[in-house]
């Protein structure tokens, strides 16, 4: 028996036979072409792009999560991006190079400036750039890697990496468990597997060298653990949670239409993050309170132009007339960073500390105007708030305030009806935000804690950079007063407070954040019901105590250690999972 420890990235136990994963081992062809084939060559290359436009969108599920649509989209994208066309297209017209060729030159080109970026955003789309490049290769080739789209029985498949577009045509019916070499939590892997809900342990180093095909493997999704060739008492101890852990998840779908409510009656908010009107079921089938974050960038970034105002009300109203009477929380635009969208030249050397979200609304102000007239248009229908992301000070809000109230004069002048008591708020998630939320409350209606942002930007860490890793810490005492104060700030001037990171979906934490005094967590729909399960097993005096007990803590591994043998100690399902 071998026992691999990694990063748990997707919860769940799964245990079968193991499906040792080969990546394609094809090598482009590296040959001139004559002048006269140049024509032919591209028209190969523009039937090989289309054809692998085709084959990612087949795979494209608009409800599954909003996270897996959007690393779609970015391939989507790439295949459509000038810039990455063009260069492939001159090196077949300029220096006859063959069409594989050209990719293969262009696309490892692409690479080598991201891998040499000291932005780690920037290095994880390596992974991104070699599936494009990969795709094209296949489809001029004609070849293709192993096929795991159709299997014939269930199994865990097991590799050192997986590319997005795999796990997107991945038969997801019979893959029960995925085991991987390399990657990291904030991997697009580990979004993707989560979204799909299958069981998932990263980062296990060289485990796939140690397994062959049909071996008896058991991949534990909640303490990062792989088990290859387990002996039969562990086999037997480990099946005997994958027992307790399925009963587990049958009794969380009975919290569906249950409120959220702590012992002592306590009242709380559970919402759905989404990125299209599509996700809309999803959230209602989780039995969310409503949408606490509708990602309206995706809105642009099928477009060649800025969305139209038509577009874009269209969607805002589906979504809000979906969950009416339920809130359903917008944010505006938040391109830049690791969002690229098409047609709105954002090119930076740092894009996270760049020209995104209201920076780059307060400068496009032709965009930010239509959005926040077909915003207005949509309140009508149920009950919208607005939300503006990366706010980093009074400047800039006062700054996005103003131009609101000019839109609403304009809606008037023009006879269009809106919602008069819309609700505005603002994202916390620059430290300096966190610092100033005295002076922020007292302009809006609500906050909304984005702690995926507020962490790595507290902690200096890039959240997807594997080699650090290890510092991107919820739990790191400066993040959690950070926490404790917008909460505090926020209550002063009665506004309430939500929390939408990624945090806000880990059952861990849930309890003491409640304890902080947070009132909405908002979360992708599968996270829901565990952590409204959680918040109704203890009273909120109880979660006081926890948060109170925390906050005189040094380190996040002190906290850390202390909260999960909390809640070990009154959780039976948090011991058996």
């Amino acid at each position: 028996m071998r026992i691999f420890k990694g990063i748990a990235a997707s919860e769940g136990l799964a245990k079968g036979k193991a499906l040792l994963h080969v990546h394609s081992k094809m090598v482009a062809e590296k040959h001139h072409i004559l002048p006269e084939a140049v024509e032919s060559e591209l028209e190969s290359f523009r039937v090989a792009v289309n054809k692998a436009r085709k084959n990612l969108e087949k795979h494209y599920v608009p409800d599954v999560s909003s996270l897996p649509g959007e690393i779609l989209e970015t391939h989507l994208m790439m295949l459509s991006d000038p810039e990455y066309i063009s260069q492939i297209e001159d090196y077949i017209v300029k220096k006859l190079f063959c069409a594989q060729w050209a990719v293969d030159t262009v696309t490892n080109s692409m690479i080598a400036l991201l891998e040499a970026s000291d932005n780690a955003v920037l290095r994880e789309r390596v992974i991104d750039f070699k599936d494009v490049g990969l795709h094209l290769v296949e489809a001029l080739s004609g070849e293709s890697s192993q096929d795991i789209s159709a299997l014939k029985e269930d199994v865990i498949l097991v590799a050192d990496t997986l590319m997005p577009s795999e796990l997107f045509a991945m038969d997801k019916t019979h893959v029960k468990g995925i085991a991987l070499d390399g990657g990291g939590r904030a991997s697009h892997v580990a979004i993707l597997v989560r979204a799909f809900q299958i069981p998932a342990v990263l980062a296990l180093g060289n485990a796939a060298a140690k397994v062959k095909d049909g071996d008896e493997v058991i991949v534990d999704g909640v303490y990062g653990e792989f088990y290859v060739r387990p002996e039969l008492t562990a086999a037997q101890n480990l099946g005997r949670r994958y027992v307790l852990w399925q009963h587990h998840e049958a009794e969380l779908l009975k919290m569906v239409d249950l409120p959220t409510v702590m012992k002592d009656g306590h009242k709380l908010s559970l919402q759905a993050n989404i990125q299209t009107d599509g996700e809309v079921d999803a959230a209602k089938r989780y039995g969310a309170g409503g949408i606490g974050l509708f990602r309206s960038e995706f809105l642009f970034m099928d477009t060649n132009d800025s969305a139209s105002e038509e577009h874009q009300f269209n969607a805002y109203r589906k979504v809000v007339e979906s969950m009416a009477p339920k809130p359903v929380t917008i944010r505006t635009i938040d391109v830049g960073g690791d969002k690229i969208v098409k047609g709105m030249g954002i090119d930076e050397k740092n894009p996270i500390l760049g020209w995104r979200a209201v920076r780059f609304c307060l400068s496009r102000k032709d965009i930010f105007t239509i959005q926040l007239r077909a915003l207005l248009r949509s309140s009508v229908y149920g009950k919208l708030q607005i939300m503006f992301p990366m706010i980093s000070g009074v400047e800039e809000l006062d700054a996005v305030l103003h131009l609101f109230e000019h839109v609403k004069e304009e809606c008037r002048a023009e006879h269009i009806p809106f919602d008069p008591d819309i609700k505005v708020g603002t994202m916390i998630e620059v430290p300096s935000a966190a610092m100033c939320a005295d002076i922020l409350a007292k302009k809006v209606d609500f906050f909304s804690i984005g702690t995926n942002d507020l962490i790595q930007y507290t902690i200096a860490v890039d959240r997807g950079n594997e080699k650090i890793a290890y510092l991107y810490q919820p739990m790191h005492p400066g993040v959690l007063r950070s926490i404790r104060m917008i909460i505090e700030k926020a209550h002063q001037e009665n506004i309430p407070v939500s929390l939408c990171g990624e945090m806000a979906a880990d059952p861990l934490y849930s309890v003491l954040l409640a304890g902080l005094g947070l009132d909405e967590f908002s979360m992708g729909p599968q996270s829901i019901l565990q952590v409204r399960k959680i918040l109704r097993e203890v009273s909120y005096q109880e979660a006081k105590q926890l948060a109170e007990a925390v906050m005189q803590m040094d380190s996040y591994l002190t906290i850390t250690t202390y909260i999960r043998e909390w809640m070990h100690d009154r959780f039976d399902h948090f011991t058996t999972i």
